[in-house]
């Protein structure tokens, strides 16, 4: 089930309060492939396509840099938190499992949810922007399949990307 929300309205108050460059490593273009990717492995993983979506709005909103940042998926539960049921609204697992998501989506953990483990493979999905080829030991199964597209995709031209 999709919950239906204004995008534009939440992307409209991220960017007003994003910190970083807008097109940087972690910025609209990053979100947009992890969005991509989420979907893509939700559909097989029969994962809440909502959450994975919002987290891929949300992940990253809160950082402070573009380097080193280890509080900055708990600032994103803060503020998912507090947006939510004004912003988007969604059930209290739903939004347990967003938060937990975002907390821990830099850590290296891998979840047996399939929320939860999406939302990770689509953010590792795209390691590839920064350098980094994605590993198999930290993906599921479903999001394997996809390392060489989504790496190839990560490292192309920012100039040439949809999102602006």
């Amino acid at each position: 089930m999709m919950t239906e929300y204004d995008r534009s309205r939440l992307l409209g108050l991220i960017k007003s309060e994003f910190k970083i460059d807008w097109h940087g490593i972690h910025g609209a273009n990053h979100w947009a492939r992890v969005l991509h990717h989420g979907k893509n492995i939700g559909n097989l993983r029969k994962a809440d396509l909502v959450v994975v979506e919002l987290f891929g709005f949300l992940h990253d909103s809160c950082r402070l840099n573009d380097s080193r940042d280890p509080k900055h998926g708990e600032r994103a539960a803060e503020f998912a938190h507090g947006i939510h049921g004004d912003y988007f609204q969604l059930d209290p697992k739903q939004l347990d499992k967003l938060c937990y998501a975002m907390r821990h989506h830099s850590g290296g953990d891998v979840s047996l949810d399939a929320t939860i483990q999406t939302c990770w493979d689509s953010d590792r999905l795209d390691l590839g922007r920064v350098g980094i080829m994605p590993s198999q030991e930290y993906l599921s199964d479903e999001a394997s399949i996809f390392i060489d597209l989504a790496f190839d995709w990560s490292i192309q031209d920012p100039g040439k990307s949809h999102v602006r």
